[in-house]
């Protein structure tokens, strides 16, 4: 107890400190880096151009120095960063071949490796939440969501969000959130794919971008930038487990290294193995319990009444999947004609396999082959694969600069079960007659424990070709001019599974998908840019950029960005930028049809273009279209003290959600019309059923705030102190709420929240960061805001109480539901580090160090007694503290 009142303490005067001083963000090494005015940070830094070798995003110009030629934007030798990252150069949100962070016309961050490394993570995504207020994740999807993991950024979804890597577009995950959440219908990228030591660091444009980069780009901008050094080699183990539980044992063991290719190019090599255990939240299954446990109007048709005595525990759907990963990455550059023409690329590579528990059966389902009952456990085998080649150059009919490039990527999935059952093949009623309702292609009588539900994969391949210019006008007003084109093909496949997997009601946990769900579809992308960066005056920058894109499935779309930068002094300047985006729907969510059983239940996602969907109502999907706005300002009040204060507006119309649900005897008929079968469980109380479809239907407006300060102090012989702040103000509202064939809303109160309230109202990260001769010291205080869900009343709700939207039972309404707040939570991370030699480093660590976890879920709105947090709430981790250690060497 003493230690723990002493951590307290050494917290809140850590957090005294960094608001007296005013400061956030660390220097050398923080995640997140602000924009002081441009003039200042070169004159005080002096960066040449010798420091410009991060490659360009997808063509990476913009204003330069009036008199001086531009040169390639990635050189074929890589060179470290400046040791501050908002002195790094960027090519993120510019089309400058020497733009610094804190130049940024738009709001630019960049996070360091360093960074991402002492958030204590093992994969990148959450190593991003820990170390990025305006980014964050699920607590855990469902079903076989919850074994791939996207990010969110500004309270959207991840489909609102654009990956890059090394500036080229990184292709998304075939694995669909078929479940309801705020994440429904996505297919994010999975920066998990990647290895995590492959990384330099971050660039994160916090801007809608869609004018600069096409689809998805309305949050924001994810660029990861590679390593390129030509020499080196580093290798890290890190190991650790969450202690209070004694679960979820996990280990990564990283090695990258640089080789000279001649004498002017590289060659980089990363790889990485990973491997966590479960970790399951304890749980008392309602089921487990003796009916006298029940309230009142529970329902208890689900309970098992046998002699066995069954641990109440036996649930463990709530918790994170095992899994185990081997990414492998490469990055090369090579001088073909001097600095004329250069050939670069890269390549990723990703095995994955996982498995996650879902509801645990009673020992009456499948008594014949699991007389104690089961939990079934959805696995993935997936594979991802991406390569990008490109020749750039200088020169071109004078001094213009190119790039041309190749990017092919794909993820393929195969979903499986494992411990499970198919009940209607155990049934009486499953026939062998082909042409019956039960019939059975793999006969009666049995069923396989393991079988192959379907198979996924998404494709992309993108073609850029890129030029840009600097000239002045009038020998006045330095410019830049950049323009180019692209085409990107995609293609998505779904493959049936088995027939055991989806006849007779499919298998326990997971039905697999049939062949009248299965399919190839594709589509072209071809799109033109232009983009013009004006230096008017010696301290005001004006960038203009426009964009025609065509999809041959969902027509054409035109965007434009003005952005606009004033320095007053080197101590004061402001920003601003008023854009239009759009964000295409994906293949995905215009062709994946799904259907799920629970323990007593059914639910299908219906494909938008099947008949099923269109005798409910649906439309053909159209591309999302927004209006963003925002202001800032950046400040320098002290040399080395950076603020960087941003306002931003997101009006979201057309937004692709959820809608069209229906539950009870209209749903049991859709999902018949989709060519499904329902048997035994799903059809003994069908109000537990539930079919419903994707469209355009909602108009959300998003405003909020984002705040971030560093400085670093210099003490001498005593170290260095780097304290940083920053701070995420996030609000949605809905502002329309379209109406479906039967003149109802479509969106119900749950799905309302899913996409305005689910996500933090605030976020806040306070961080400091000291070394002194050989030993560093990390703390981290994070500060998550409320988050609210309007959750469904389960089983253990009262029946007889009556929704007077609708008139029925609020037990497993979809009308009436019970709000829930998330409220909020600080947590406190520490990681204490000693340099042994100059090679070897060692750090301990703890996140979470006093075990903090969301709040608890009442048992009325509790899944069967399992789901005791709110799982879809974009708040505190669910998993509470953990420690680990982690060995770092250099040569």
């Amino acid at each position: 107890m003493t230690l723990r009142r002493s951590l307290i303490a050494a917290t809140i005067l850590a957090i005294q400190f960094d608001v007296a001083a005013a400061v956030a963000q660390t220097a050398p090494t923080s995640g997140t880096s602000t924009t002081s005015p441009r003039h200042a940070a070169k004159a005080k830094k002096g960066v040449n151009a010798s420091a410009r070798s991060t490659p360009k995003a997808a063509v990476a110009p913009a204003v330069a120095v009036p008199a001086a030629r531009v040169l390639p934007a990635v050189e074929p030798v890589y060179h470290a960063p400046p040791s501050d990252p908002g002195e790094a150069v960027i090519v993120t949100g510019t089309r400058d071949s020497n733009r610094h962070a804190r130049q940024s016309t738009a709001p630019v961050s960049v996070v360091t490796a360093a960074t991402l490394t002492r958030s204590g993570q093992m994969n990148l995504s959450d190593a991003l939440t820990k170390t990025y207020a305006s980014i964050n994740v699920v607590a855990m999807a469902a079903d076989s969501a919850a074994l791939t993991q996207s990010i969110q950024m500004r309270g959207l979804g991840p489909n609102e969000v654009l990956v890059l890597v090394d500036g080229k577009r990184r292709h998304s995950t075939a694995n669909i959130v078929a479940d309801s959440g705020p994440q429904f219908g996505s297919t994010g990228a999975d920066l998990n794919t990647l290895p995590s030591n492959m990384i330099d660091h971050i660039e994160v444009l916090e801007d809608g971008a869609a004018a600069q980069y096409g689809s998805d780009a309305i949050a924001g901008v994810v660029n990861i930038i590679t390593k390129k050094q030509d020499h080196g080699y580093n290798l890290s183990a890190t190991t650790g487990a969450n202690a209070y539980s004694g679960q979820a044992w996990q280990y990564q063991v990283n090695g990258d290294a640089g080789f000279k290719w001649g004498d002017n190019g590289f060659l980089h090599i990363s790889g990485q193995v990973y491997h966590t255990d479960f970790f399951v939240a304890p749980s008392t299954d309602h089921r487990l319990l003796p009916l006298s446990a029940a309230p009142e109007g529970a329902y208890t048709g689900a309970n098992y009444t046998g002699p066995l005595n069954v641990p109440t525990n036996s649930n463990h759907i709530l918790g994170r999947p095992e899994e185990t990963r081997e990414n492998f990455g490469m990055d090369w550059g090579k001088d073909i004609i001097g600095d004329r023409l250069q050939f670069y690329g890269n390549l990723t590579y990703a095995h994955r396999h996982g498995e996650a528990y879902e509801n645990y059966r009673i020992p009456t389902r499948a008594p014949s082959m699991y007389p104690s009952g089961f939990s079934p456990r959805e696995t993935n085998e997936e594979n991802d694969y991406a390569v990008t080649m490109g020749l750039k150059g200088s020169h071109l009919f004078g001094d213009w600069d190119w790039d041309a490039s190749s990017t092919y990527g794909a993820d393929g999935t195969k979903i499986g079960n494992k411990n499970t059952a198919n009940t209607g093949m155990l049934a009486s009623t499953c026939s062998t007659t082909p042409g019956s309702d039960y019939y059975s292609t793999d006969g009666c009588g049995w069923s396989p424990t393991s079988t192959l539900a379907e198979t996924y994969r998404m494709a992309q391949w993108t073609n850029n070709l890129d030029f840009r210019h600097h000239f002045n006008i009038g020998n006045v007003v330095p410019m830049t001019l950049a323009f180019g084109g692209e085409h990107r093909m995609e293609t998505y496949q779904i493959q049936a599974g088995n027939p055991n997997s989806y006849e007779l009601g499919g298998t326990q946990g997971y039905a697999g998908l049939g062949p009248q769900s299965a399919g190839n579809w594709n589509r072209n992308i071809f799109a033109a840019y232009i983009d013009g960066d004006f230096h008017l005056t010696k301290h005001w920058d004006l960038d203009f950029a426009g964009r025609f894109e065509h999809y041959t499935d969902v027509g054409n779309t035109q965007n434009g960005k003005i952005s606009t930068r004033y320095d007053f002094s080197r101590r004061v300047a402001i920003r601003g930028t008023i854009s239009t985006g759009f964000r295409a729907p994906t293949l995905a969510e215009q062709h994946y049809s799904a259907m799920n059983v629970g323990p007593s239940s059914a639910s299908g996602m219906l494909a938008v273009d099947s008949a099923a969907a269109r005798a409910l109502g649906a439309q053909p999907l159209k591309p999302e279209q927004s209006v963003s706005a925002s202001g800032g300002i950046v400040l320098e009040p002290v040399d080395g003290f950076h603020i960087e204060a941003d306002v931003y507006q997101i009006n979201l119309r057309n937004r692709i959600v959820g809608g069209g649900t229906v539950t009870g005897d209209l749903a049991v008929q859709a999902i018949q019309a989709m060519g499904y079968t329902l048997a035994g469980p799903a059809l003994d109380d069908t109000s537990q059923d539930s079919a419903y479809y994707l469209t355009n239907g909602a108009s959300t407006r998003t405003q909020g705030l984002d705040i971030k300060a560093d400085y670093r102090f210099h003490l001498h012989q005593y170290g260095n102190l780097d304290l940083s702040m920053a701070l995420d103000l996030n609000r949605t509202r809905l502002h329309h709420n379209a109406l479906d064939s039967q003149g109802k809303p479509i969106l119900n109160a749950q799905n309302i929240g899913y996409i305005t309230t689910a996500y933090p109202r605030s976020k806040i990260i306070l961080n400091a960061y000291y070394k002194v001769g050989r030993l560093d010291v990390n703390v981290r205080q994070t500060r998550y805001g409320q988050t609210t869900d309007m959750m469904q009343y389960q089983d253990w709700s009262n029946s007889n109480t009556i929704c007077p939207l609708d008139g029925q039972s609020i037990q497993y309404s979809n009308s009436c539901f019970k709000q829930f707040n998330n409220t909020p939570r600080w947590l406190t991370d520490i990681e204490i580090g000693y340099q042994f030699t100059d090679h070897l480093h060692f750090a301990v660590g703890a996140n979470n160090v006093f075990n903090v976890r969301p709040r608890k879920v009442s048992q009325d709105v509790n899944s069967y007694g399992a789901q005791i947090y709110d799982q879809f709430s974009l708040q505190v981790p669910i998993t509470g503290a953990y420690y680990y250690g982690r060995l770092n060497a250099t040569f």
